[in-house]
């Protein structure tokens, strides 16, 4: 049982059974948590400093030393190397726990100097307020979502103000008896009231414990928020951001068989002889072929306010207006099209540079009523838009090859864009009353690209 809560008290969920960009990933939360630690530092000892130093003495007080400058320029010189080492990710758990323990040396050791600066007895420091620094310190702590380093910082504390209370009951500080059994006295004159002094050492451990525990339970928290977040992220690389957000921000988990009505724009794009180029390169050229084709794509579907619905071999079937309503749907697949046309030139050139065969993409829009929603058996989900938009402009693709284009749309989905504020970058050329095969009606032909 010990073990059990020992492991989720310091381990955490056992971080050792985190995959490593999980880790990766806590790790350089706890590096950031460490420069944030060391800049409060800094300035704790920048307000002490200023506090000591603007402090006046009694009348008639002669101080007795300096040891109070002594520790905060230790503790600033001290801080800045901390500082320096976090910001060069230097800082080890060697370095982090001689860390806890230096900054509760440096504090005692302040609240010691109390009684030398007012030339008092021992007794008197028991009283500053100066204490309570100690809380700031172990709260300080809990920004690395690490228990281990709290409990040290809580252990450290008490074990250093009993050893300042023995100092005074020592009588080395003072007079040999300053004891007192009366509340008031004791908070009058420097005698010492051993039943307060425990309450503060309680008081020291029983913070730590609930903080100990509170950031037990905020690290699980946060190895579970930077694992669904890594996996969140590896998601989008699977699905189109777009659909990837929707399953994240879903109010109730997503279903096979929902789906939408909504008016959207389709847009297909295909590689030209790329079934006969698979065949006649190797496969790890195949495949690069299709990374470089897709790489240069996609961003411009995306960038346009498309979604990537799926990939049918080198072929694309996108979305505009499906995931998220659009009113601008058709003009940002027409925007898309200009712009892949554009990079296809462009690859074109590069390739016949490089003394490769060109190739030619093929691409067609269409728009109209489809249903957006998940299908699959249940254990296996896929998002994709359904309708006859989608049928039509996968045909309006293929009668590329007969028109002799490249980009195709119809009409009415070209006046539909027009209406949402497309501007061509060229008069476009109209071939009405095409026959396009499977499609029963005669099609009046815009061509995007020649």
């Amino acid at each position: 049982m010990w073990r059990t809560f020992r492991t989720w008290l310091f381990d955490s969920i056992g971080p050792q059974k985190l995959p490593e960009r999980v880790q990766a990933a806590i790790q350089r939360q706890q590096e950031q948590s460490e420069i944030l630690i060391a800049w409060v530092q800094l300035v704790i000892v920048a307000l002490l400093a200023v506090a000591y130093e603007t402090t006046t003495m009694p009348d008639g007080v002669v101080q007795l030393g300096y040891l109070e400058t002594t520790v905060l320029a230790l503790y600033a010189v001290f801080g800045v190397i901390r500082l320096a080492l976090a910001y060069s990710r230097l800082l080890v758990s060697w370095m982090l726990y001689l860390s806890v323990l230096a900054d509760m040396a440096l504090l005692m050791a302040l609240i010691f100097s109390f009684h030398l600066k007012y030339a008092q007895p021992a007794a008197f420091y028991l009283k500053v307020p100066t204490l309570l620094y100690v809380f700031l310190f172990i709260a300080l702590r809990a920004l690395r979502f690490e228990a281990r380093f709290v409990v040290l910082t809580g252990i450290a504390a008490a074990v250093g103000w009993v050893l300042l209370v023995l100092y005074v009951m020592s009588g080395y500080g003072g007079p040999d008896n300053p004891g007192t059994h009366d509340f008031v006295e004791y908070m009058t004159s420097n005698t010492l009231l051993i039943h307060a002094e425990v309450d503060k050492v309680i008081a020291i451990l029983v913070t730590t414990a609930v903080l100990a525990l509170a950031i037990a339970r905020a690290r699980h928290l946060l190895v579970r928020a930077v694992s669904e977040g890594a996996a969140a992220r590896d998601l989008e690389r699977f699905f189109d951001p777009g659909v990837a957000a929707r399953i994240r921000t879903a109010a109730m988990a997503v279903k096979a068989g929902e789906g939408e009505l909504r008016d959207a724009t389709i847009l297909t794009v295909d590689l030209r002889g790329f079934t006969r180029l698979s065949t006649e390169l190797p496969p790890d050229d195949v495949m690069k072929l299709l990374q470089d084709y897709q790489a240069r794509v996609c961003p411009l579907i995306v960038r346009h306010g498309g979604s990537i619905d799926k990939f049918l071999g080198d072929g694309i079937l996108a979305s505009f207006g499906a995931v998220a309503p659009s009113v601008t749907a058709a003009a940002d697949a027409l925007r898309a099209v200009d712009a892949i046309v554009g990079a296809a030139d462009q690859w074109t050139a590069e390739r016949t540079a490089n003394g490769a065969s060109p190739l030619s993409i093929g691409l067609a829009v269409g728009a109209g009523r489809v249903v957006f929603g998940a299908v699959g058996d249940g254990e296996r989900l896929e998002f994709t838009v359904i309708g006859d938009a989608v049928n039509f402009t996968s045909k309006l693709e293929k009668h590329n090859k007969d028109e002799k284009t490249r980009a195709l749309t119809d009409a009415q989905t070209y006046s539909l864009a027009e209406s949402q504020g497309y501007v061509p970058p060229a008069p476009r050329e109209r071939r009405p009353h095409r026959q396009v095969a499977g499609v029963p009606n005669l099609v009046d032909i815009v061509v995007l690209a020649p």
